[in-house]
């Protein structure tokens, strides 16, 4: 493998051999990320059994949905500043492990309280998830393949669901929505055995990058020039730009897992055994979106246009697109148009978390990604907590369950088309690379003196 030098961004990507394990490792993140969308969507198709059994009105529901993401955020920021110093091997090993705990208790019946601690410890333990895979990938892929790598482990977030909706449908149907969670928890199991057998034995304790060499296992960090206080990373326009955007795809993310299902029982009046097959419709399209949009971004990157237009405009359009279609399928009635675009506005949100994050990659040092990540993670994850306990609030205060989805819907819309803008105007990798290297070079000429 040849070395890698620090370039700017958005400069010819300069080729590189990848390894086969890079791909099994994103194979193996890919299945991560399945399963934590999985026990998410486990929920929202459980919405039926779970407010009959417990007698939770909508509002009730809504404020359980958003207890996942009650310490997300905590979790994001504190785990991630820990699995910093931590290998990849047992950073993911020890994440795993914590969700299949956290899962285990609601394979039998419990009562409201239980039900809602267990998804708020689930909730703090897959905040720093999303961070380590996408700084994993970063670290083994070349700036015009990595928003491809990327692109396929977010699709996780889509499969899972995928996957999940139609086969935990039927375990719920054929038995109870504990079942549901006896396959979680099994399934997680069997993750976490073949990740032990396939992962690199590394050391518990993370190699100082400081001291890393190139090899074909890990490249040489374009960006291992850049020496900045972690805070410095934080007054950024760019973070900033692209927290505005996970945080606009968070907003139909979080309602996609907690409400989707219910609104097209409750709303739209299908069956619930129809739900459980068109509720995967959105993850399907968003499969394609997403690997459609990384391979877009590494396309426009190739053929020389900014990282600003590859990453952040790019992202942008892709949000206000499902913001329009949010806010076209509120105005209509049920049919097939309706239909396609309810599926339009809830397969583009994961564009988000797999472009975008691929820009602040183009500008971050390897080392400081997973906390830059934590941070981004934590501010979207605000939706996650007010957008379900809001939108069923509206429900329950709505003359009809229609009419109210509709009405939430329709403010969920405009908001995402707003931040898409906003968002994608600010998020500039090579603003934020230079910006970057101007504050490495006055902490040099400081360190000088």
């Amino acid at each position: 493998m040849t070395e890698t030098r620090p370039r700017e961004v958005g400069a010819p990507p300069v080729r590189r051999r990848t390894d086969k394990r890079a791909w099994g490792v994103v194979v193996f993140m890919f299945l991560f990320f399945t399963l934590n969308f999985a026990d998410k969507a486990a929920v929202g198709l459980s919405a039926h059994q779970i407010r009959d059994e417990l007698g939770l009105s909508a509002g009730q529901y809504g404020l359980l949905s958003s207890a996942f993401f009650w310490l997300f955020a905590i979790g994001a920021v504190t785990l991630t500043a820990v699995l910093r110093k931590i290998s990849y091997t047992w950073a993911a090993g020890l994440l795993m492990l914590a969700w299949v705990m956290s899962m285990a208790p609601l394979t039998v019946s419990v009562s409201v309280g239980v039900l809602m601690a267990c998804r708020i410890t689930l909730g703090f333990f897959e905040g720093p998830a999303h961070a380590l895979c996408q700084s994993i990938i970063a670290d083994r892929f070349a700036p015009d393949k990595r928003a491809t790598a990327g692109a396929i482990v977010n699709a996780g977030s889509s499969v899972g669901p995928l996957i999940a909706a139609p086969t935990i449908t039927w375990v719920i149907l054929t038995w109870s929505w504990h079942a549901a969670f006896v396959v979680l928890v099994v399934v997680g199991v069997a993750w976490l055995i073949g990740w032990i057998w396939f992962s690199e034995r590394l050391p518990f304790k993370k190699v100082d990058d400081s001291a890393a060499v190139v090899t074909k296992d890990k490249p040489a960090d374009p960006n291992g020039d850049i020496v900045v206080p972690f805070y410095r990373l934080l007054t950024l326009r760019s973070f900033w730009g692209l927290a505005i955007l996970s945080f606009a795809g968070y907003l139909i993310s979080s309602l996609k897992v907690a409400w989707l299902p219910a609104y097209m029982n409750e709303g739209l009046g299908y069956s619930s055994g129809t739900v459980g097959t068109l509720v995967t419709l959105p993850y399907i399209v968003a499969v394609v979106c997403l690997l459609s949009a990384g391979m877009l971004s590494g396309r426009l990157l190739r053929r020389g246009h900014s990282s600003r237009v590859a990453r952040g405009y790019l992202t942008g359009a892709y949000l206000v697109f499902g913001g329009l279609a949010m806010i076209a399928f509120t105005q209509l009635s049920p049919g097939p148009v309706q239909l396609v675009l309810v599926i339009g506005a809830f397969a583009v949100n994961s564009v988000a978390f797999s472009v975008a994050f691929a820009g602040a990659s183009d500008f971050l040092p390897a080392h400081q990604r997973v906390a830059f990540f934590g941070c981004i993670i934590a501010v979207y994850s605000v939706a996650g907590i007010v957008a379900p306990y809001v939108l069923g609030l509206i429900v329950d205060n709505a003359p009809t369950a229609a009419q109210g989805y509709s009405t939430g819907f329709l403010f969920v819309g405009i908001t995402v088309c707003v931040l898409g803008i906003i968002g994608g105007l600010m998020l500039n990798p090579e603003k934020a690379r230079a910006k970057l290297e101007h504050l490495t070079a006055v902490h040099a000429a400081r360190q000088g003196r």
